[in-house]
């Protein structure tokens, strides 16, 4: 009973939008989690059908029972491996199984399917091909990734070498590629489970999906440096960043959420992290020139978000299309708020803004307006190779997505701290829908490269030196042209106006 008991809490909190799914799980503290995460997974993606069946036999009226039990106890009386429970909820299900079945059947007759899996929606109907690979990242502090895959062929897994296309993540059985893009990222096949496996427990490898892995290895904090993990918890981006600092430097990680910080504190001893410093406080009240943080200059800020590109989060209940709306407004607004005063800190170089939202209010839309308040920016173009790009004109960020990337749902923009010459560049006027955030887009953000200081101001003198000349009275220009002749023997062509 407590499985059921947990798991109905768990949905009830994750349609109110409460957290993450996983998150949820994870900070239950329940003693089964794997078991709870697959009934609580299940249950959410058969979710509107369940509901659908409950309201038609009015099983609530009948039973007394609160809508999220009675969705876990139907899914797995009729849909998962029986009910695992006895006493009085076993007793009270069974008196209505039959009805339950049946609106069940009636529903498949319906719609002309056979399988319960085909009454869902077709965008949760993958084919096993098209589901997300498990990803590992290796835990550089720990181990190295010639040893990982050593002791993983030793373990009965099959390494085929390092991927050159996305078709080569398309994985069976034991079988695991290096990743394409990521160099300490490996791929296996959906669903391989590590959480019983040494290499985990060890913590040699953190499970995290490869577009989580973006922002940490496109900001490169070299070792030694400061940096700043802004919105912290749960830590694998943190952890990420001290894989690269080579635990060197410091690394100050803040976050709101006590709980998540005390699963973050756990989660980086296992990874061997030691160059952290963590708070328990609010970013936007850091002072940006406090001693402390004098010598930061990277910040990978991952703020709260609608969370819309998580897979497990896109079969959540429609939102009252008002409410989703003002809700992704306070977002943006709140998300423009911290990337605005990260960009305060006086020895900052470069700032990774990264969301896991597929929204362009809060990706395209923040970094825009953030780039018109700070002139001082610009946008860093990534990965040439990536194949999802920022929706235009931030084609210089990146995207992420299921069928894309075959990854969650995933933005990030890199901005850097640019040099005078390139403040003086004209800009671009970008309409955007918050009214807070109209904003005004550098067009040096559309440079892949730019010229240093003295070839700048070299060519800044010639266009000058060229346009006195063109104003210049034609008869002025013709003596000097004749006495140009005259020094080079007559030889030189004479120019056109």
């Amino acid at each position: 009973m407590a499985l059921y008991t947990k798991a109905a809490e768990i949905l009830g909190k994750f349609e109110k939008q409460q957290g993450a799914l996983k998150t949820l799980v994870y900070e239950s503290k329940f003693a089964n989690i794997k078991q709870l995460f697959a009934l609580v997974w299940e249950v959410q993606k058969f979710s509107s059908i369940l509901e659908e069946i409950i309201v038609s036999t009015r099983l609530l009226k009948q039973t007394k029972l609160k809508m999220p039990l009675a969705k876990v106890l139907v899914f797995d009386l009729l849909m998962g491996q029986g009910l695992k429970c006895g006493g009085s909820w076993k007793a009270l299900l069974m008196k209505h199984r039959s009805r339950l079945q049946s609106e069940l059947a009636l529903m498949k007759v319906k719609q002309k399917v056979s399988r319960n899996e085909d009454l869902l929606p077709s965008n949760l109907q993958q084919p096993v091909g098209n589901q997300l690979p498990r990803y590992a990242r290796v835990n550089n502090l720990k181990t190295t990734m010639a040893d990982t895959v050593d002791y993983l062929k030793r373990d009965g897994f099959t390494y085929k070498g390092e991927a050159s296309k996305l078709d080569d993540l398309t994985l069976t059985a034991k079988e695991f590629v290096k990743d394409l893009h990521l160099p300490d990222v490996l791929v296996f096949p959906p669903k391989t489970d590590f959480h019983d496996h040494f290499l985990y427990k060890a913590g040699h490898i953190i499970l995290q999906d490869k577009a989580s892995c973006l922002p940490a290895f496109l900001l490169s904090a070299p070792p030694g440096s400061h940096v700043i993990d802004a919105c912290a918890a749960p830590g694998n981006k943190s952890s990420h960043l001290a894989a690269i600092m080579k635990n060197t430097g410091k690394l100050f990680a803040f976050d709101l959420d006590a709980k998540r910080l005390t699963t973050m504190s756990t989660l980086l001893l296992r990874a061997g992290v030691t160059c952290h410093q963590l708070a328990n406080q609010d970013f936007l009240k850091v002072d940006p020139d406090g001693k402390s943080y004098g010598d930061v200059e990277y910040i990978l800020l991952d703020p709260s978000c609608s969370g819309s590109g998580m897979v497990c989060l896109q079969d959540r209940p429609s939102a009252d299309p008002e409410k989703e709306a003002s809700r992704l407004a306070s977002l943006a607004s709140f998300q423009l708020r911290c990337l605005n005063h990260g960009l305060r800190f006086p020895r900052l170089k470069r700032l990774v803004y990264s969301t896991c939202s597929v929204h362009r209010q809060e990706n395209e839309e923040v970094v825009t307006a953030c780039l018109q308040q700070n002139p001082g920016f610009r946008l860093v173009p990534l990965l040439a190779e990536w194949p999802e790009r920022g929706l235009p004109p931030l084609s210089q960020c990146l995207r992420a997505s299921v069928n894309g990337t075959r990854t969650h749902g995933f933005f990030v923009a890199l901005l850097e701290r640019c040099n005078k010459v390139e403040n003086l560049m004209p800009q671009v006027t970008v309409q955007i829908r918050h009214p807070e955030m109209t904003a005004v887009c550098p067009l040096a953000c559309d440079k892949t490269t730019e010229a240093t200081p003295n070839e700048s101001e070299a060519s800044e003198r010639e266009d000058k030196a060229r346009a006195a000349e063109d104003s210049a009275p034609s008869e002025k220009k013709t003596k000097k042209r004749r006495k140009r002749k005259k020094k080079s023997g007559g030889a030189t062509t004479e120019l056109k106006d």
